[in-house]
């Protein structure tokens, strides 16, 4: 497993912590993805020292070439904007679709009744990024590891049977970060998967909201004032 050196004792401890059976069939690397290589991803871009909030994904994407080892990072998406507003790709992906329009919100580029595709296709870009590879960098850039409880994906009907897999991985990497200044963020229904995994004492602030998902993320106020405090679509933050 390679990451980043500043991750590689806990890791190491987290993943010893799977099932033996388990291990083998991630060693294997036949039928899943991200695959053995990628699977770590977030953790080889974001080093420990520089993490100051986790945000929690359910599982990687239903897609071989979507799931890069990153949450809510889709590695089919090209651009997030074209010239009639937000670009195909980003508006078939209902989850990435609300979080876009949410930071054009946050970052007061847009009104509530402007977040239509008319409206942002006249919106100036010119300071704005527009790759999903550069929102990703955005938000390392911000201190947010984008890390899924499950980390690999077969089909649908194993989603289940993958995040109870990875969550003793997900228990001692929590255990091994419990006394650092981290912020956890978690949205929807992954917050009581994620909390049951914590242990008992720790030090962790915790953001609980909606799953971008539903439409209510949009102009939730409590997200809206926590994702402000980060602008992850300007260029050069």
């Amino acid at each position: 497993m390679t990451v980043h050196e500043s991750w590689q004792n806990t890791i190491t401890l987290a993943y010893k912590a799977l099932d033996a059976q388990y291990r083998a069939f991630l060693e294997g690397g036949i039928g899943y993805f991200p695959n053995f290589d990628n699977f770590l991803n977030a953790f080889k871009t974001l080093p420990r020292s520089k993490t100051k909030s986790i945000l929690f994904g359910q599982d990687p994407y239903p897609r071989s070439q979507s799931a890069i080892g990153y949450a809510f990072i889709d590695g089919t998406v090209k651009t997030l904007f074209c010239d009639k507003g937000l670009s195909r790709e980003v508006n078939r992906a209902t989850s990435l679709r609300n979080f876009i329009k949410m930071l054009l919100l946050s970052s007061k580029r847009l009104e509530i009744d402007e977040l239509t595709q008319e409206s942002i296709a006249r919106l100036d870009k010119s300071k704005i990024i527009n790759s999903i590879y550069e929102w990703k960098n955005n938000f390392e850039k911000n201190g947010v590891l984008l890390l899924n409880s499950a980390l690999v994906f077969t089909k649908k009907e194993d989603v289940k049977k993958h995040a109870k897999a990875f969550s003793p991985f997900i228990r001692v990497f929590l255990s091994e970060l419990a006394r650092e200044d981290i912020e956890l963020i978690l949205l929807g229904s992954i917050s009581k998967e994620i909390e049951s995994l914590l242990p008992p004492s720790h030090n962790f602030r915790i953001f609980r909201a909606c799953h971008p998902y539903n439409i209510e993320f949009i102009t939730d106020k409590k997200v809206l004032e926590r994702f402000s405090k980060m602008d992850l679509l300007e260029k050069c933050i």
